[in-house]
C-alpha cells in the first residue's frame, strides 16, 4: 500500500494525516500499558501494524526522493515536522510503559515459578525407590497463558 498524492502539497498532506493517526494510536497504547491494561492497547494492533508499515514504506520514499514534499508548502512541510515530533516523543513514551510491563510481567512469572518449587517436595533418601517419590504425591503443574 502507498500514498497515492497528486503532488508536493497532497503528499505532505496525507503523510500529515497518517502521522497523526498513527501518533494517536500509539499514545492510546501506551496510556493502556501505563494504566496496567495491556488488553485495551490490543485492539490497536492490527492498525497500527498496518500504518506503521505505511508510515515506514513512505518515510523510505520521501528519503529516497526528497522532491516528493520539496515544493510543498512552507507551512505544511513545518506542520509535518511538528507531527513526526510528537510521533517520536509518543514512541518513546510507549517503549517506556512496554518496557515497564514486561518487566513487571517477567517478575510475576519469576514469582510464581519461585513459590512452585518451593511448595515442591524434596525427594530424600538413596535407592531406586526413594528418587522422585515425592514429586508422585504431591503433583503440581503450573500453565501459562501463551496469548497473555
Amino acid at each position: 500500500m502507498a500514498l497515492t498524492a497528486t503532488g508536493p502539497d497532497d503528499r505532505v498532506e496525507q503523510l500529515i494525516i497518517l502521522t497523526e493517526r498513527l501518533t494517536d494510536l500509539i499514545a492510546r497504547q501506551a496510556t493502556a500499558f501505563e494504566a496496567r491494561r495491556p488488553h485495551e492497547a490490543a485492539q490497536y494492533v492490527d492498525e497500527v501494524a498496518k500504518l506503521a508499515n505505511l508510515y515506514r514504506h513512505e518515510s523510505t520514499r520521501v528519503r529516497a526522493s526528497v522532491a516528493l514534499v520539496a515544493g510543498a508548502e512552507p507551512s505544511r512541510r513545518l506542520r509535518l515536522v511538528r507531527a513526526t515530533e510528537a510521533f517520536d516523543a509518543v514512541l518513546a513514551r510507549q517503549g517506556r510503559a512496554v518496557t515497564a510491563a514486561k518487566t513487571v510481567t517477567e517478575g510475576l512469572v519469576r514469582a510464581i515459578a519461585q513459590e512452585v518449587a518451593e511448595q515442591r517436595p524434596t525427594a530424600s533418601g538413596y535407592g531406586p525407590g526413594s528418587q522422585g517419590a515425592a514429586y508422585r504425591q504431591n503433583g503440581t503443574a503450573i500453565t501459562l497463558n501463551q496469548r497473555a
